[in-house]
């Protein structure tokens, strides 16, 4: 993070309460850092006001999480510069067609439907029997799609952000 003007709470004035408390490191009043809890923190580099078109930096952790970041720091570049985007990697086609599909399963069991309808809407199915309708695929995919939808709704959309680590 780079501040051209320092808020009054790095300039000394007493902490606020959203900002906490912002210790100065030693390099010649520089570098400030926040510490944000569970061993993680915030530095903020001052730089000199004349300077900051030309000083914009993005610092990417290296951790496992680096891969993903440092495309995402490309993705800002091109868009920056009026490249080319390129495309977001996080999720593939048929991962965005399932997260919409299971959005869509949990909002019709949540507006009233039954399964049955779901998957009629979903997959474009002719309404079956109730016997076709017992053995039918669609009928586990929608279930399928349900307890996944509910999961991603609970927290589980965060792994969305995230990029699939190859072991």
């Amino acid at each position: 993070m780079i501040l051209a003007t320092s808020p009054p709470i790095l300039n000394g004035a007493a902490p606020s309460q959203t900002l906490g408390t912002i210790k100065r490191d030693e390099d010649a009043g520089r570098h400030l850092r926040r510490d944000l809890g569970g061993g993680k923190h915030l530095t903020i580099l001052r730089v000199d006001k004349a300077r900051v078109a030309e000083s914009l930096v993005a610092l990417v952790p290296i951790d496992a999480s680096g891969f993903g970041r440092a495309e995402a720091v490309l993705r800002l570049l091109a868009s920056l510069h009026g490249r080319a985007v390129p495309p977001d990697t996080r999720m593939t086609h048929q991962q965005r067609r399932r997260a919409r599909r299971m959005l869509q399963a949990v909002d019709g069991l949540r507006s009233g439907a039954s399964q049955m309808d779901i998957a009629v809407v979903i997959f474009r199915l002719a309404r079956p029997t109730r016997d076709e309708w017992q053995v039918a695929p669609e009928r586990f995919a929608v279930m399928d799609l349900i307890r996944d939808g509910n999961a991603m709704i609970a927290g589980g959309y965060r792994a969305l952000l995230r990029h699939r680590r190859k072991s």
